[in-house]
This record gives structure tokens, sequence and C-alpha cells, in this order.
């Protein structure tokens, strides 16, 4: 297990290590010396459960008095996971002759490691590293000093994403890795441009906002920016509306709301997200709908230069405005753009397909967005308010002059008449739990199938009677 393996129990399992939560059955008196002899490490990646160094041979796990770790913090005990842990839930054992790690599960429920059942699969507590692994030495040491890094957790236009942990406290993080190499000048712009991304790094680490994911570091190298950021664990908003289909007009208007916020919060700091699709809002919850959501990536687009840019959207223009594509990117325009993007998303929201699709009988995919050549089916779209369809209408509207600004957006009356919704998003935006009690939809439909091909849509039925895109 030279590795960092993600292992998980059928409900958030773990713990050791001087922490909060976890207690020794044993006296630890010589602290200093037993780090020295630290083998491997489990780094928490759920909130439940505190960071461990494995020092001894063999470790049981579980809520038993006679586990090494027992797992019976105040937290955990009022946890709806708690009587899903085993007395003895699982077993961790060295063998040093042998030079391996193994665990044993000892559990009820079973226990998880890499997403295959050796407790639940979706409940991650750990990642496991051996001490004795060899460092990521691409990574320059002022930024492995300071955090351990891990696997990697996503990729996109703007580099690979990495799990990482501070030295010594084990929080979790996000590292995100920008290589120069894409978007660097040279020569006499060098320096300028240099300047420009710490002086853009030092506005995107001021930004606080409940629905933006927060940058608490920068490293500046170079090779790379190393970017450390929130990390949230409730995966990407594609990935949400793949596994429902699409949403129903609540739970799109609870997270589209929040989007809005979100956007308007950089639109009133000056800044132009340009990269606005479902891929770059995150949400904190895998076990409802009804979440905050996080918006990210914001702000790196200006770090490149507007062609570069362009080459980014890896072949597909699904969520850019007109203006973007009439110019190739090189044309001025104004956050409005950000508008049109999100206007793309909530129809997806809606009905789970975006407006603009290749297909033999329609002209070419950016002739549609330059036109604006989007309709509103009614096998799909018989059940979603006029309102709704007015304000896509009102956001994706090709000229810009005539679309709505963000302010104009939230005061739609689609979202602005909806006490309720506001009343519930501003509870979750301003609260210390990240997401909603009342409401348990599942994060996804495991029964749902999907078309091979990954083109056109197939249908079904929902319970209500309204048909139910299964691909998008």
């Amino acid at each position: 297990m030279s590795e960092p393996i993600p292992m998980s129990l059928s409900v958030p399992t773990q713990g050791t290590q001087e922490c909060d939560g976890i207690e020794y059955s044993s006296a630890d008196d010589d602290d200093s010396n037993r780090r020295l002899n630290v083998w491997g490490r489990l780094l928490s990646i759920n909130n439940l459960f505190p960071s461990i160094d494995l020092i001894d041979n063999e470790y049981t796990v579980g809520r038993g008095k006679t586990c090494t770790i027992i797992l019976n913090s105040n937290e955990l005990q009022t946890s709806k996971y708690f009587l899903a842990y085993s007395s003895k839930h699982f077993q961790i054992i060295r063998d040093e002759t042998k030079k391996y790690v193994y665990i044993i599960d000892l559990s009820s429920n079973g226990t998880y490691i890499n997403g295959e059942k050796i407790a639940s699969k979706t409940h991650r507590a750990y990642v496991y590293i051996d001490s004795n692994t060899h460092e990521d030495l691409s990574i320059p040491a002022t930024v492995r000093n300071k955090y351990i890094v891990s696997r990697e957790i996503g990729r996109g236009a703007y580099g690979e994403v990495k799990l990482c942990f501070t030295r010594g406290t084990c929080d979790r993080f996000a590292m995100k890795i920008i290589r120069k190499k894409h978007f660097t000048h040279f020569g006499p712009q060098a320096h300028i441009f240099n300047q420009n991304i710490k002086n853009e790094c030092s506005i995107l680490q001021g930004l606080n906002h409940p629905c933006i994911i927060r940058i608490y570091d920068v490293h500046d190298t170079p090779d790379a920016l190393y970017i450390i950021l929130e990390f949230v664990d409730g995966g990407e908003l594609f990935d949400r509306i793949v596994a429902n289909g699409q949403f129903d007009e609540t739970t799109s208007k609870f997270l589209f709301r929040q989007m809005c916020i979100g956007v308007k919060y950089l639109h009133d700091h000056s800044i132009t997200h340009r990269d606005l699709k479902p891929e770059n809002i995150l949400l904190t919850s895998p076990e409802t709908n009804e979440t905050l959501i996080k918006i990210t990536d914001f702000g790196l687009s200006r770090l490149i230069n507007e062609t570069s840019l362009m080459k980014t959207f890896c072949g597909t223009p699904n969520y850019l405005a007109p203006e973007i594509l009439a110019t190739r990117g090189e044309g001025s325009y104004t956050n409005k753009v950000d508008v049109w993007s999100l206007g793309v998303i909530l129809y997806i929201c809606l009905v789970g397909y975006p407006p603009f699709s290749e297909s033999p009988d329609s002209p070419p995919l950016n002739e549609q967005i330059l036109r604006g050549l989007y309709t509103f089916p009614d096998e799909f779209w018989s059940e979603v308010s006029a309102t709704a369809k007015d304000l896509i209408r009102q956001m994706m509207c090709v000229d810009p002059n005539k679309r709505l600004t963000i302010a104009g957006v939230l005061e739609h009356p689609w979202l602005a008449d909806d006490h309720g919704n506001t009343a519930r998003i501003e509870k979750i935006m301003f609260s210390s739990s990240p997401t909603m009690k009342s409401m348990k939809r599942p994060a996804c439909d495991e029964d749902t199938a999907m078309d091979a091909d990954g083109t056109t849509p197939s249908t079904e039925s929902n319970s209500n009677g309204r048909v139910k895109r299964v691909k998008y």
C-alpha cells in the first residue's frame, strides 16, 4: 500500500494521533519518540474523523471499548451513521517482515477501499499514505514542506487538482496546479505577466462568500501556480444532473439562486467568470440536492490571454455567449457573458438536456448559439412554469444590451417572488451546517440507464408522468 488509498466505512469511520473524538485505550507518555516511528498515516477526508498517525503494528477500529481507536466522540454519537459502526469495524495490520500493510474487515456493514468493498461507499473516511512513499518531486519543496500532497481528484481546462493536507494539523484542501507553459508570455512581457498573476491571486484570496470556493494560499513558482482551495466533497453539478436526469423546478430554483448570488458577488468585485458550466459548480453534500453550492475556477481565465482561453474549451462552446464566439474571444464584452452561461445551466437543470446540440437536421452548433436558436418543446417543458421560461429567454438573449444583468436576474419574478426559497437559501448560506436536513432527496439514481453513445438523450417517465431526461 505505497500509494494513497481512499478508504471508507459503511458510514464515516476512522481516527488516531492526538485528536479530539478519538480515545486511545493505552496511555501515550512519550509522544515525541513515537512520532519518529510513524510508518503510515490515515488522513481524514470527512469532518467527523480526525487524522491518525500509525505507529503500532496493529490497530482495531470501532465503537467497542477494547478497540485501539474508539469511535465515540459526541459528533459521531449524534450522527445518523453511528449505529452502523460495528463494535470492531476493521483491523489494520502491518507485516514488518513482508513489508506490507493490510486491512481485515470485521464489520457487519462492510468496509471499502478505493470504492471496492472489502464501511459505505459514499461515506469516505480516510486516505492512507505510507510514510516511506516518495514524494512527488515535481512539486517544489516550498509547497511540499507545507502540504502533504495526495491523489488527483480532478482535472480541467486550467490544470489538475489534488487532495492535500497541511502538515501538522492535517486540515484538508484541494490543490489546483496550473502549469505556466500553457500560457506564459516570454520576452519583455514576461515580467508584466507574472506581476499580473500576483495581483490577480491577491484579489482572489480576498474573496469570501458562502457560494464561492475560498482560496487560502497561493504559491507562485517559475513553472506553475499552486492554488490551495477549500475542499468540498459533494461532487459537480454536472454529475448530479446526469444522475438525476433533471431537477424539479423547486430544486432547480434552490440551486440556481445560489449560483446567481455567487456570480453577483464576483461581478460586484469586478470579476467576470467567463467559464461558467455545471462542472464548475460544486455541491457541498453528496446526500441531498438541497445543498449549498460553491462556484469554482472563477478569475483564473484572466490569467490566460483570450486566444489561449478559446483553446481550453475542449471543442464545445455549449456555454459560451454569442459575443465570445463571434470574435473568437478577441473582442470586447461585458460580464453579461456570465448571465448567458447561467441561462444555459438553468435550461439544463430543468430538463436535463442542453439548448444547443449537434444534429444532422440542425445548423452547426456555433450558428445555433450565434442566432439564439433554442426552443422549449412541450414534450419536456409542459410542466415548467412560464416565468421560468421567460427568465431563460431574457438571460439567453443574443444581444447583450437587451440581456439581463445578474442583478436583474435576481429581481426576476421567478426568483424574487418565491420568498420561501429565498429564506431557505439564506438559512443554508449562513448556518454552520452545509446541508438542509428537511429534504432527503437522493444524490443519485443508481438505477438510471444511460445511452451508450452519450449523444441523443433517451427518455423515461417520472412518477408524476413528466418525461425524464436521463442523459445529456
